[in-house]
């Protein structure tokens, strides 16, 4: 790596790709002869809307997104979505959640603020598999069936959609946006918290189906509202224009790869230098099931805490940041997102062999 930059396998806010953060320097002072940063004009001047028009042709190309699909750029992360989803689409007051981990039970609370909720779980083995969702027993009048497509913390993956038996899906993906083809068309809504893998946090995309937007919500907040801003074009009030800038940069550098289909082989590629070690170590292991292991978090642990903290000292050490797992769980977990190089997990197993070789 250049610039003496680490390794760094965090979760989030994560790495961006080195080429996007060198265009960003060099139009950091002087935007394209503009005369200033993009953190410094305004959302309503002529060079910012060809940035934001940019950023969503870009990424509707990049996802194929049909043009009967919103795509809307919200401030309030991922977080903020868990209560403006089941306030915006729960016409009966029903819904049924996959709970498959930390942050689809985070959504579940919420969700059980506004409406009834019917919950299938995986936490009776700490959320390492994902539930048989093929024939799910939803009655006819749920609003949506809702999934946490990778779960960040507990590191599985959907490997194939619910069969919601024609209900609205709806899917967050903040933690593998991008990484690999998706065909909207089977949701009715997906979003993504940025920060993890195209763009620095604050802001949240949002694709929206056109005819999940109502306009029947008049006592709800205004802010709340998927109507407020898809009327708006996500300029109600000034949006986090700096990540929007980012995230443009962030998905024509996808598009020079090769699109999602390239994004999606080197992302198999190097989570499979990473699983392959796993399976052959004797100090450290895997804690999902192999059938639903994420290729863009791999949680792993050894014998004892005492050695999970005793490597992740010695890795951060040697430069490679932030793999101490969640708190919540413990362990170690390396986060591999789009822009982790596969030189970079070579490194980090490479490093783990020796590790293991000097302390068995």
């Amino acid at each position: 790596m250049k610039y003496d930059r680490s390794y760094n396998f965090s979760a989030g806010p994560a790495m961006m790709p080195e080429a996007v953060l060198e265009e960003i320097r060099d139009e950091m002072l002087n935007y394209r002869g503009s005369g200033m940063c993009v953190m410094e004009m305004s959302h309503r001047s002529a060079v910012f809307q060809t940035i934001v028009d940019e950023a969503e042709q870009d990424l509707r190309d990049l996802m194929q997104i049909p043009d009967n699909y919103k795509v809307l750029f919200i401030q309030g992360g991922a977080t903020l979505q868990f209560s403006m989803i089941p306030m915006n689409l729960m016409r009966n007051g029903k819904a049924v959640y996959i709970e498959s981990g930390a942050w689809s039970k985070k959504a579940v609370a919420e969700a059980k603020k506004v409406g009834e909720v019917t919950v299938i779980s995986s936490k009776d083995r700490n959320y390492s598999y994902i539930p048989d969702c093929s024939d799910l027993d939803i009655p006819e009048d749920t609003d949506y069936v809702y999934i946490c497509e990778n779960e960040t913390i507990h590191g599985t993956t959907w490997q194939k959609l619910p069969n919601t038996k024609g209900h609205v899906l709806v899917s967050d993906q903040s933690s593998m946006f991008l990484s690999r083809p998706c065909n909207v068309s089977d949701y009715g809504l997906i979003y993504a918290g940025v920060q993890k893998n195209v763009g620095p946090a604050g802001m949240v995309v949002v694709i929206i189906r056109e005819d999940l937007i109502r306009d029947d919500l008049e006592n709800l907040p205004v802010y709340m509202q998927y109507k407020t801003h898809a009327d708006a074009a996500s300029m109600y009030n000034t949006p986090n224009c700096w990540a929007i800038y980012c995230c443009g940069k962030v998905f024509k550098y996808l598009k020079s790869l090769g699109g999602l289909e390239a994004m999606d082989k080197i992302n198999r590629e190097k989570a499979q230098v990473m699983y392959d070690f796993l399976d052959q170590s004797k100090m450290f292991h895997g804690t999902v099931e192999k059938e639903v292991r994420s290729l863009m978090n791999v949680p792993f642990v050894t014998d004892s805490k005492e050695l999970d903290a005793q490597v992740v000292a010695a890795t951060k050490a040697a430069g490679y940041d932030n793999l101490k797992g969640h708190k919540s769980v413990g362990g170690l977990r390396a986060s591999i997102y789009n822009a982790m190089p596969k030189e970079g997990v070579e490194a980090l197993v490479e490093f783990l062999k020796k590790f293991e070789a000097e302390n068995s």
